[in-house]
């Protein structure tokens, strides 16, 4: 076995153990993908997606390795990728009546199919089909065992070019980290005491996490509600569905409130969820003999609603970096570094609409100031070297299923691109396999912001009316921002 870095020269043969994250995915009980939805605004040719996949994608280890079990023990093995057999391009009718439900449904059916672990583990599906929102749809299916959502999303967006400049990678914001300022002596002191009292902050509030999250483990479940998932929920056919808002608009209620984008985002979804359940909870009533009155609260008082959010712990490799990783056939800092947070919802009937997104942002910044995702990551490589993939699947398994939902939120392109060639009008990525009967992915794209809502049918039969509601709270909340007058007119043109 030789191992020059992920390129295997003639003669020799890539061998890779699975990293203990690869192994986690690869558990029957946690058996996970990525699914990653991107609207064309043009037709796709499929002789140009293939050419252009053989020229960077496969060049990349982890896609041009198959998966081998030898007794107890699985590698990843370099293997010679025929693009045929990763690119599926059905025959469809153009006129067809309903194409958005077509695409939800083939979407579903697709997830139902095993992969097959002969070739490496991920397929792309080309769908020129015109919908509401894009003339042309491609879906990559990839195996969650080949790396984390973050850098596959990164790695598929350095596989695009900007629409104005063929020849150059995607602009991707990075996050601006608070600069340091020189302290003088006289505030010395004065800074020392900030420092001890941020690091004994930091310590009880991962203490406390961590207490929290054993407690899950063992036997703190989330209230049963109409959006949690009973057993066997991650074997279940999930539904996917998407649409696209302003992120003007959030980026208008993110100026006004001093916030950050995500803290609008939580606070919107909140707001959302808050709707949708007090209609459930509310139809359930009527169900039972009760009256209906929109302005009557129907939610629980205590509700426990939590969401499992992964954290990539590891080094964002940038677009270029990625790119290079593939002209080099070299995997560098790749796989799955990610941990859990545990982020508890408020749903509740605000009177003022503001307080969703405070509240939110009261939330995060207390769990931004904890090691949680760090020591949860540590935990798990410690159980899974010490006692295997099936514990430690089965711990992830529990903490999962005692919450209620996954929910994400990546940063994408500030302009527009084109996927060899094909300019792209949206990027919807999402996830299945876990133990969740809802999860959220929110994606920005140059001014858009798409959300991706994957539900169990079965728990959750209204998708539509979910993404309707989270329409709706960004609306409310915009509106409130713009009447109260708290954004300068300048601003609100963002």
């Amino acid at each position: 076995m030789v191992n020059n870095g992920g390129k295997a020269s003639s003669g020799d043969i890539y061998e890779e153990p699975l990293s203990p994250a690869a192994l986690l995915f690869q558990a029957p009980n946690f058996n996970c993908h990525i699914i990653a939805i991107m609207g064309c605004k043009t037709s796709i040719n499929p002789s140009v997606i293939k050419e252009g996949l053989q020229h960077t994608l496969i060049k990349h280890p982890r896609f041009s390795s198959k998966l081998v079990v030898q007794g107890r023990k699985k590698k990843w093995t370099r293997t010679t990728v025929n693009v045929e057999n990763h690119v599926i391009v059905p025959e469809l009718d153009p006129k067809m009546e309903n194409p958005d439900q077509f695409i939800e449904d083939y979407i579903s059916y697709i997830t139902t199919n095993p992969m097959d672990y002969s070739k490496p583990l991920w397929e792309v599906h080309l769908l020129n089909v015109k919908t509401s929102d894009a003339e042309a749809v491609g879906v990559f299916r990839i195996h969650h065992s080949i790396g984390d959502g973050a850098s596959l999303i990164s790695l598929l967006l350095a596989c695009t070019r900007k629409t104005s400049d063929t020849e150059a990678l995607p602009t991707i914001p990075v996050q601006k980290r608070g600069g340091s300022s020189t302290a003088t002596a006289g505030w010395f002191c004065w800074w020392l005491l900030l420092a001890i009292w941020s690091a004994i902050r930091l310590i009880w509030n991962t203490i406390a996490d961590l207490v929290t999250f054993l407690a899950t483990v063992l036997f703190l479940k989330d209230t049963e509600n109409p959006l949690k998932g009973g057993p066997g929920v991650e074997l279940v056919p999930k539904r996917f569905v998407h649409r696209t808002i302003g992120l003007d608009d959030i980026k208008l209620v993110k100026n006004a409130m001093n916030m950050t984008i995500n803290d609008v985002i939580l606070g919107l979804t909140q707001a959302a969820l808050s709707r949708y359940l007090h209609r459930r909870y509310g139809d359930k009533s009527m169900q039972n003999g009760g009256a209906k009155h929109e302005s009557n609260n129907t939610l629980p008082k205590k509700l426990r609603l939590r969401a499992a959010i992964l954290v990539n712990l590891r080094p964002t490799t940038g677009i270029q970096a990625l790119a290079d990783m593939m002209a080099k056939e070299s995997k560098g800092g790749w796989g799955n570094w990610i941990g859990y947070i545990l982020l508890p919802f408020t749903i509740a009937l605000q009177n003022d609409p503001l307080d969703y997104i405070r509240v939110a942002k009261a939330t995060i910044d207390r769990r931004k100031h904890s090691l949680e995702a760090f020591c949860t990551f540590s935990t798990a490589k410690f159980v899974l070297y010490t006692f295997g993939a099936k514990v430690a699947a089965a711990i992830a398994h529990r903490v999962l299923s005692n919450t209620t939902m996954a929910f994400s939120n990546v940063v994408g392109p500030l302009e527009e691109i084109s996927f060899y060639g094909h300019p792209m009008a949206y990027l919807a990525p999402s996830v299945y396999g876990h133990p969740h009967a809802l999860t959220i992915h929110f994606q920005s794209y140059v001014n858009k912001m798409t959300f991706c809502v994957a539900v169990d049918p079965n728990v959750i039969p209204d998708p539509h009316l979910l993404c309707k509601d989270i329409e709706e709270s960004l609306k409310v909340i915009k509106d409130c921002v713009v009447e109260r007058g708290l954004i300068e007119d300048d601003a609100a043109q963002v």
